[in-house]
């Protein structure tokens, strides 16, 4: 089939309203792309993203739900649903990045991140399926899925089972639904640091040098895009992977 013409089609983006999930919801606007804009307790940012896409001429909504909460993302495709009528893509940008090494990780905390992280994607990813039938997923990962991280031990074995459930997805929707991932690398500092912790890691990266955010943008473009594509893991981490 080519490339997919996304004019007029409707996306769900989680975690919109700031960071990774919001350029991508401005960036499919441009696409002609109608948006759901999902935010947790980031209402204004929410609303000032739902308004920057309604000037590109398409439609735009806000919906809030809580994925720290165990139902919190049951039922959120339902609701898109309700107030769009349709939908086409789904994007789980929404994460959380807490620190904890090995001999600090704790059930909770465990169950604080497994929430956000693999939870709540997967739950929306088999909604969307069940209930639309057809479209196309992209979850967010990490480059480290295939490796470790000293100091986000937690977050890391979530994004791992999110990698797993990506495949286990695309391998039970298919052919009606494809379901892809975006493994980040040295991209965006965590909310609560400055830029400092990424520059001193860069010497690790092949390319000797960040990434940007539309680098994240742009791969998450080409797998809507691309209707020839499911269970696949698209790294951008200039090469980091590797090591």
């Amino acid at each position: 089939m080519g490339l997919v013409n996304l004019q007029g089609q409707t996306a769900l983006v989680t975690g919109a309203g700031k960071r990774v999930g919001r350029a991508i919801a401005l960036a499919l606007a441009v696409e002609g792309v109608n948006v759901a804009v999902h935010y947790s307790r980031s209402a204004t940012e929410a609303e000032q993203t739902a308004a920057e896409i309604a000037t590109q001429g398409v439609q735009s909504w806000t919906v809030q739900a809580d994925f720290g909460q165990p139902q919190g993302a049951v039922g959120l495709v339902g609701r898109v649903l309700e107030l769009a009528g349709v939908l086409d893509l789904v994007i789980n940008s929404a994460g959380t990045f807490l620190p904890h090494r090995l001999d600090e990780v704790t059930w909770e905390g465990y169950l604080a991140e497994f929430a956000v992280n693999a939870w709540a994607p997967f739950v929306i990813s088999r909604e969307f399926a069940e209930q639309v039938g057809r479209g196309c997923v992209v979850n967010f990962l990490d480059c480290r899925i295939h490796g470790h991280s000293v100091a986000h031990v937690s977050y890391l074995w979530t994004k791992q089972l999110l990698a797993e459930m990506t495949t286990m997805l695309a391998l039970r929707y298919a052919p009606q639904v494809r379901v892809n991932g975006v493994a980040p690398g040295l991209i965006l500092a965590p909310p609560d640091e400055d830029d400092s912790a990424l520059d001193r890691l860069v010497g690790q990266v092949p390319l000797k040098r960040r990434g940007e955010v539309e680098d994240l943008v742009s791969a998450t473009l080409f797998l809507v895009k691309n209707d020839y594509f499911t269970g696949q893991v698209l790294y951008v981490d200039g090469g980091w992977h590797l090591k």
